[in-house]
């Protein structure tokens, strides 16, 4: 049976803004993958640590939502002043982020169990705890639950959305795919061709790495 190491990483509050809304606080119901390439990238201690191939298939679930007020900093061109103000920024509350990896399974545990840099998810203060446990797959069809899933998998449930899947290194370019998310969850039974023994789907997602995007010339 394939293997994959499962990464649980629990957090009491995140906030993820969809930044497809310029000048505006609005939140997703769940992290973009480039989000948790992120997360993996700070564990290993920078994306130089990371394998260029680097996959992963994830669930994600929170517990409950609500608003609060964060300092809003808008950009401006270069000499040109900005006003500082508070909006409301949507938060995310006791959360769960599962993390399937069948590549690479050794180095990732290593990194989880002793982390380079702190593990965020979402803003710079939302720090997580996260554990790892190797487990064996199916290579059968599953339950849909609170998977992200690619948007062309036949028969996914839920919202489609368009997410980040890989950001450069300096912020100026990004990939974007479109992805299909329940946050209630979803009874749909799918075919990604890997299954926990519990029955749930594993969807691979697209590779996070930045440096396979092409140089600027």
């Amino acid at each position: 049976m394939p293997e994959a190491l499962e990464v649980t990483v629990t957090a009491p509050v995140v906030s993820f803004r969809n930044p497809l809304y310029d000048g505006l606080q609005v939140g997703l119901p769940c992290p973009p993958p480039s989000t948790v390439g992120g997360m993996l990238a700070a564990a290993a201690g920078g994306w130089e640590r990371v394998p260029l191939h680097t996959r992963f298939a994830m669930t994600f679930h929170a517990a409950g939502s609500g608003q609060d007020l964060e300092t809003y900093h808008p950009l401006g061109g270069p000499g040109t002043p900005t006003n500082v103000t508070i909006k409301d920024r949507d938060f995310l509350a006791l959360v769960t982020l599962t993390v399937w990896l069948t590549e690479d399974t050794d180095l990732w545990a290593r990194a989880i169990r002793r982390p380079v840099w702190p593990l965020r998810l979402g803003r710079s203060q939302d720090l997580v705890a996260a554990t790892t446990r190797h487990i064996e797959l199916t290579t059968s069809s599953g339950r849909q639950g609170h998977s992200l899933v690619p948007f062309e998998v036949p028969n996914a449930a839920g919202t489609a959305m368009r997410l980040t899947t890989v950001i450069s290194d300096d912020r100026a370019r990004f990939t974007w795919d479109d992805y299909r998310y329940a946050p209630a969850g979803a009874h749909t039974e799918i075919d990604t061709g890997l299954a926990t023994r519990h029955g749930y789907a594993v969807a691979i997602l697209p590779p996070v790495h930045p440096h396979q995007l092409a140089p600027i010339v």
